[in-house]
């Protein structure tokens, strides 16, 4: 399908004041959809909605604060979103933390409640209203960002995250097995690793650890604005219930690691 700057589907996205979310509302933007930005912090999200504003027009974004982690406020994000644009045509459970690389027995509970809330129970709180908006108006698309853990894989001291993701996959699957036949569409956007803050944070009071991380994930991260235009074209191409979307193949994997000793990358360059 050939996407013209004319797409003006309405687009909620959680978790996007900054990082891939925002990344995300940018690239909706450029292909001409409109687009919900949402954070936790009002301030942020009015810096992110009058940025995205003054480059993509101000009648096409909408900015509203949301804790994922209220069900109450996820409930006013999609009634605000959709009294503001008339529909909700797509919503992207982007919203999450990290935590610093920790052995499990050492993670502090009030982290892990944290982590499993932001990650979990809210995209458990965005599926219940967005999936039941949709049921009722006949049509939409939502879509869970993956991250590690989906894909089964481990990493020491990441265990708490990578369960949530885990558990995560189980959910977008089993999202769109019971939407099977509805006209409402369940997938997954998986963008690999990416170079934000939400991989940088975990070694900031550890420089001597990311010095050695930075030249392994140097080969393994994209930028921002690389993978999100991709990931944008693919949501609203889509047609199918089910349908997983990966940046990082095997084969891109592959080919990166063995053109590491000649080509020289750093997406974190900028990283804030």
């Amino acid at each position: 399908m050939n996407l013209q700057m004319s797409d003006s589907r309405s687009i909620v996205i959680t978790g996007s004041s900054r990082g891939i979310g925002y990344g995300l509302a940018e690239s909706f933007l450029t292909l001409g959809c409109r687009v919900t930005v949402s954070g936790r912090r009002s301030e942020s999200v009015e810096e992110a909605r009058a940025t995205l504003a003054a480059r993509h027009g101000s009648e096409r974004v909408f900015g509203f604060p949301c804790d994922v982690r209220e069900h109450t406020q996820v409930q006013a994000l999609w009634d605000a979103a959709q009294s503001h644009f008339g529909r909700i045509d797509v919503w992207i459970n982007n919203a999450g933390v990290g935590h610093a690389q920790t052995a499990f027995w050492d993670q502090p509970a009030q982290e892990m409640q944290e982590v499993v809330d932001a990650n979990l129970v809210g995209a458990m709180y965005g599926g219940k209203v967005a999936l039941g908006g949709m049921m009722a108006q006949g049509f939409g698309s939502l879509y869970n960002m993956e991250g590690l853990g989906s894909d089964g894989r481990r990493v020491e001291g990441l265990t708490l995250y990578g369960s949530t993701k885990s558990a995560l996959r189980y959910l977008t699957d089993a999202w769109a097995q019971e939407t099977k036949g509805t006209g409402v569409i369940v997938g997954a956007l998986s963008p690999g690793m990416v170079a934000t803050r939400f991989i940088t944070d975990r070694y900031k009071d550890r420089p001597e650890e990311w010095e050695k991380a930075k030249r392994v994930l140097s080969i393994l991260s994209d930028r921002v604005e690389t993978v999100t235009p991709w990931l944008a074209r693919k949501v609203l191409a889509n047609r199918k219930n089910g349908v997983r979307f990966k940046w990082l193949s095997t084969g891109k994997l592959m080919g990166r690691f063995l053109s590491a000793p000649f080509r020289k990358r750093d997406p974190f360059q900028e990283v804030p």
